[in-house]
């Protein structure tokens, strides 16, 4: 790709240029002949057990860094991480869904349905926030999940991080192309191309969206301030729009339209919140900028807090005003307040909202980049990926390779997908892995190895099991039984039971250094019981494409990354498995050293 690259070969020698040779890709040791993957692939048991049971430390996930041979500049602050966050979440769910789920789902009721799901992601927030400050890397919840549930989890989780990112780049680019249309005055359909011999649903091919993506990947592998800067301008443009949507649509507003308030009842809020989970899912791409964030400690809860605050009291007045204009059963789907602007009235008020619509969206489409391309460039320093994917480019301090690579595989999905497939999809991805990253939240606080005692672990673990499986059983029962209650009233109080044990039963091992999420047990057990309780709201088909993904992850894992990763970990911890050797996982990193339980991180630490 013309990227520089820098490499130390085995003997020692360091080259430049395009690296396109194997080695990028699989320099371990089990990849070098035929004969050691035979090997590594009859070991896959023990290594297996070696990657589940091993987990690493705080400091050896930041020191793990420098495999990327540059580091990324600290270029940040908290007002640019709020208008970051603002700018990776307010795009195509609020100016696309709104309109999707309120006529088709919501009604007017579509609020609280961004209500229900603003207070999960807001839950979800104050679990990241803990964990950015401590472990300020561009991994994210990926290096977050390493540290505390260990590397099968995280990989899992990695996977759907990246699927969340394609997938959700990928809508934002369809829906910029439905904007688009909006205004040069045209119907979304005439700028794609309509391919009769593919599925509904893949049909109408669209090559705007690749037009866009394109020239967002341009931007964001140039610089993150410059990015930053973009998304700056951008943002303000879109603030204006917004209030300009606010007031005029308010203006215009029917209270008679509000009379059938909710016409699918409290069945159809919960439906819409686990799909408009979507319009909030950019908010952890901030997480990742935490290494290139000047004052991670300040920075990081000021800008992911605050944007989040700021967002969801955007998206509740954006959606009762979009409901006040017009009668719910006559929004337009692909263009909302752009179409109800003309409906009422004021048809060069649609060309103004379709601008701010696109600014949006661009923004979005921006700062996704940026957040996906570092989860994969943290992936891939732990080779679960290939190493070629971590190198961070000298002159720009970005990862160039895995900006590229991503944007390519987003920009191909979006060619084909329509976008009510993918906001399905994205929200199973999404609301998965923050729901793993609160039980990670609880692990960290309440177990340290060598600290918690032996009864202590157990009744944590049992005390886990009971909140997820409540929290389970709470889900299963809304999506089976239309108007059972006998289920909630066995499910709930063994959440509140189990919450309240762990809290009262089961003393905290580890205390935050620098900031800590308030109110724990109770606020990521409440994080972990709403993400589940909105999955039991997602369409059947959404699952069983979730798990005809998560099968492709764990084969490749099988095949590739768990002998990657576990020769890089033996590699840094200087150790060897001999044949017939049971999986080890004491020790400490060969030139990244762990840090011992006394100052609360997990050892031993693992690469």
């Amino acid at each position: 790709m013309g990227v520089e690259s820098e490499e130390v070969s085995g003997t020692g020698i360091r080259r430049r240029g395009c690296s396109c040779s194997k080695d990028d890709f699989l320099p371990e040791e089990s990849f070098r002949t035929w004969g050691n993957y035979v090997k590594a692939m009859k070991d896959t048991p023990a290594r297996l057990m070696n990657r589940v049971t091993t987990r690493s430390g705080d400091q050896a996930e930041i020191q793990v860094k420098a495999r990327s041979q540059h580091d990324m500049k600290k270029t940040l602050n908290w007002w640019d991480l709020i208008w970051f966050g603002m700018g990776a979440v307010i795009g195509a769910g609020i100016f696309v869904l709104t309109g999707l789920e309120a006529r088709e789902v919501a009604g007017p009721a579509v609020v609280l349905s961004y209500v229900v799901s603003g207070i999960s992601a807001l839950l979800s927030v104050f679990c990241y926030t803990e964990f950015a400050v401590e472990i300020p890397v561009a991994g994210g919840s990926f290096a977050y999940l390493r540290v505390e549930l260990g590397d099968f989890m995280a990989f899992i989780a990695a996977g759907n991080i990246l699927l969340e990112y394609v997938i959700g780049g990928a809508a934002v680019a369809r829906s910029w192309t439905s904007y688009f249309a909006t205004l040069c005055g045209q119907k979304p359909n005439d700028f794609r191309i309509h391919a009769p011999s593919l599925q509904e649903g893949y049909d109408h091919l669209d090559p705007v969206a690749i037009g866009i993506i394109v020239v967002v990947c341009i931007f964001a592998v140039t610089s993150t301030k410059a990015s930053s800067r973009l998304n700056y301008i951008a943002s303000i443009v879109h603030a204006g729009v917004i209030l300009f949507i606010i007031v005029a649509g308010l203006i215009k507003a029917d209270t008679n339209n509000y009379r059938d308030f909710a016409p699918n009842g409290v069945r159809g809020i919960f439906k819409s919140s686990a799909v408009l989970f979507f319009a909030y899912v950019g908010f952890d791409a901030v997480s990742t900028m935490a290494e290139e964030t000047k004052d991670p400690a300040r920075d990081i809860p000021i800008g992911l807090v605050g944007s989040m605050v700021i967002t969801t009291t955007i998206y509740c007045v954006l959606a009762i005003t979009l409901c006040l204009m017009q009668p719910y059963d006559n929004i337009n789907v692909d263009a909302p307040f752009s179409e109800a602007f003309k409906d009422v009235g004021w048809g060069w008020a649609g060309y103004i909202v379709a601008f701010g619509a696109l600014k949006g969206m661009t923004s979005v489409l921006l700062v996704g980049a940026v957040g996906q391309a570092r989860y994969l460039t943290h992936i891939a320093r732990t080779h679960m990926m290939p190493p070629w994917f971590a190198i961070v480019n000298s002159r720009t301090g970005t990862p160039v390779n895995a900006t590229v690579v991503m944007l390519a595989a987003t920009a191909v999905i979006a060619f084909f997908t329509k976008l009510d497939i993918l906001s399905n999809l994205l929200s199973i991805s999404t609301l998965f892995i923050f729901m793993l990253v609160a039980v990670a939240l609880l692990v960290r606080r309440y177990y340290v190895s060598g600290v918690t005692t032996a009864g202590d672990r157990n009744k944590l673990v049992i005390f886990l099991a009971l909140i997820l499986a409540s929290s389970i059983a709470t889900s299963a029962y809304w999506g089976l039984s239309d108007k059972g209650w006998i289920g909630y009233c066995i499910a709930v109080p063994i959440w509140i039971l189990a919450t309240v044990g762990l809290r009262i039963l089961v003393p905290q091992a580890r205390q935050p250094k620098m900031w800590g999420v308030p109110l724990v047990p109770w606020l990521p057990s409440a994080s972990i019981a709403i993400n589940i309780f909105l999955l039991g709201s997602i369409d059947k088909d959404s699952f069983v494409r979730f798990a005809i993904w998560t099968a492709f992850l764990l084969l490749y894992y099988f095949l590739f990354g768990l002998h990657a990763s576990y020769d890089t970990a033996m590699m840094y911890e200087g150790k060897t498995l001999e044949k017939g050797e049971g999986p080890r996982t004491g020790g400490e990193l060969k030139g990244e050293p762990g840090v011992g339980s006394k100052d609360g991180s997990i050892d031993p630490p693992s690469s």
